[in-house]
């Protein structure tokens, strides 16, 4: 098979709960305590997966992580029945579910050595996410163990890496060189800021990308303080088009002509704040969208959460947008409620990757019938419900440890992923 973009989507893990552990994400503040659904998540993620899969797009997945972090726990002095309530909720956090923050991704096309090459993220802004990127790597070495590929370990702290949700290529087409964008946050604002610009450039450097065509851009501080603590809630790119709110960026106009100069066709698409406001931005997601190339010259697709079309500010917007005559052709709603209400949408739940499948561990590319056999097991084993009461009850632990387990043996990933069985 040809070089081809492939979105390996986050299984949503049994563990998913409202423990309110992200500051500056809004909706995981706001919903902080409510009770969570996981089986309804993970099979929502998994409809939007097919419905990719319907539109002709490749599709590939990760695991859940196992949980709770016993290691983790242990690493502090303590364990599930003793931890204190928010380092429990932190074990148990089942946010790897957003794929968007796994790695950064150079494809072979950008880098000085023609490999793709993927740098986990280390995530080290939040406690509840620092622990991830251990079990990440693990995935990430088994899926790309191909001499075509070249993975690496996270850059050290301090400096905080987030992974692809700040990171943006556009290009003429897939397979040439692209131009790369590294989006970070300046200290001192409302919040935290998650991604450091010193980090953007350890990644480019690690990836050996060509710095004429790498560019390090300012995430706006009003953007941040509004609620877009990555910058993929406010801008997405696809091959040539750039998707942006007005205020998005804190110096664009700077970053707008970088661009045209290394991109000349490069299409700019910016959402006036008068026609959305950044609070409708933030609370409908519709820039935390896949924006794909369809097969066959069809144009490009938006796939936005359901909750875009339900804000009317954001829904006009959108049918002026496919009115008109420009790249992006097609609106397509999905339902991701579940991970919505966590500040995550169809975008977050995704890792795009430009690579050969075939050059990929068939173990996490998925059809139509692999798909019904994951949600088989989901449907069987995740929990029903989970209040953050519940994150104390050995009968949950159990229950949570076993539905992760049935899976990964279903996926014959048993050797590689539990070590210590």
């Amino acid at each position: 098979m040809a070089v081809t973009e492939i979105n390996f989507d986050g299984i949503v893990g049994p563990s998913h709960n409202y423990a309110g552990l992200s500051l500056g994400n809004l909706a995981s503040v706001e919903n902080s305590g409510a009770a969570s659904f996981p089986r309804q998540a993970a099979l929502e993620g998994i409809a939007k997966m097919r419905a990719n899969i319907v539109l002709g797009l490749q599709q590939g997945i990760f695991l859940p992580h196992r949980r709770p972090d016993h290691a983790w726990l242990n690493s502090l002095g303590t364990s599930v029945a003793d931890a204190p309530t928010h380092i429990r909720a932190a074990a148990f956090s089942a946010s790897a579910m957003w794929a968007a923050n796994a790695a950064t991704v150079s494809p072979a096309a950008d880098t000085v050595d023609r490999r793709c090459h993927l740098t986990v993220a280390n995530l080290v802004s939040m406690p509840h996410r620092s622990h991830e990127w251990p079990q990440t790597l693990a995935q990430l070495q088994v899926a790309f163990a191909s001499p075509k590929f070249a993975v690496h370990s996270p850059v050290p702290p301090p400096f905080g890496d987030e992974g692809a949700a700040n990171h943006m290529r556009l290009c003429e087409d897939p397979a040439s060189p692209g131009v790369e964008v590294f989006v970070y946050g300046r200290s001192g604002g409302a919040f935290p800021a998650r991604q450091h610009l010193e980090a953007s450039q350890a990644v480019a450097r690690i990836h050996g990308l060509d710095p004429a065509r790498t560019l390090f851009v300012e995430q706006s501080a009003e953007a941040i303080a509004a609620g877009a603590f990555h910058n993929d809630v406010v801008a997405v790119a696809n091959e040539g088009v750039l998707f942006a709110h007005e205020l998005a960026f804190a110096e664009k106009i700077r970053f707008f002509e970088d661009l045209r100069r290394l991109l000349p066709s490069v299409q700019i698409i910016e959402v006036p704040a008068a026609a959305v406001s950044l609070a409708d931005a933030i609370q409908s997601y519709f820039f935390n969208a896949q924006l794909v190339t369809l097969p066959d010259g069809a144009g490009m697709a938006l796939i936005v959460p359901g909750e875009a079309q339900a804000t009317a500010s954001v829904s006009t917007w959108l049918d002026t947008l496919i009115a008109g005559n420009g790249p992006i052709r097609r609106v397509i709603p999905v339902d991701v409620r579940q991970s919505m209400a966590n500040g995550g949408g169809p975008a977050c739940l995704r890792l795009r990757v430009l690579a050969d499948p075939l050059d990929i561990d068939p173990r996490f590319i998925v059809d139509d019938g692999k798909l019904d056999g994951i949600a088989a097991i989901i449907e069987d084993n995740w929990p029903e419900r989970i209040t953050p009461g519940d994150l104390s009850d050995p009968a949950l632990t159990a229950q949570v440890e076993h539905s992760w387990l049935t899976l990964v043996d279903h996926l014959q990933l048993s050797r590689e992923l539990c070590g210590d069985r």
